[in-house]
C-alpha cells in the first residue's frame, strides 16, 4: 500500500497539509472521531487543545496498528474543533508535531478542519476521524 501527497500546481502549497491524497491498496479503514481519551477511557489534557490533538493523533496510530495498519497509512482527515479560530492554529499544531514525534511518521496529510460549537461531551475541545487505506 502506497499513499502518495500531492499539492498540486494551480492549487496553494501549505505548509499544514496537502491538497490530495493517492491510495492505493486493498483495504478502506473508516475510523470513527478520536478523542482524548486514554486506553481505560480516562480524560486526558483537560481544558488543553494541544495535549487533547495529541492523544486524539495516539489514538489513531493505536487503531491502526491493531490492525497491521500505522498513521502512514491514513489517506484523510476530518478534524472538528470546538469554538474554533484562527489563534488556536499554533496550539493545533503543536499537538499534531508531538503526535508525530511519538509515532515516528509526518502526520502532514489532507485535512478537513471544522469549528463546532461543541462535541458528544462537554469536556472535548478537538475530535479526529481518519480514513485510511491499507494492503
Amino acid at each position: 500500500m502506497a499513499i502518495t501527497l500531492v499539492n498540486p500546481d494551480g492549487l496553494p502549497k501549505p505548509d499544514v497539509y496537502r491538497q490530495l491524497s493517492i491510495a492505493t491498496g486493498s483495504k478502506l479503514v473508516f475510523l470513527a472521531g478520536q478523542v482524548a481519551r486514554d486506553a481505560e477511557g480516562r480524560k486526558v489534557g483537560d481544558g488543553d487543545l494541544a495535549a487533547q490533538v495529541e492523544q486524539s493523533y495516539l489514538n489513531i496510530g493505536t487503531a491502526l496498528a491493531e490492525i497491521g495498519g500505522s498513521f502512514g497509512d491514513v489517506a484523510k482527515l476530518t478534524i472538528y474543533v470546538v469554538d474554533w479560530s484562527p489563534d488556536k492554529m499554533p496550539l493545533l499544531g503543536e499537538g499534531v508535531a508531538r503526535a508525530g514525534a511519538k509515532l515516528g511518521v509526518d502526520l502532514v496529510k489532507p485535512i478537513t478542519l471544522l469549528g463546532v460549537s461543541a462535541l458528544g461531551e462537554p469536556d472535548l475541545l478537538v475530535e479526529v476521524e481518519a480514513t485510511a487505506v491499507l494492503d
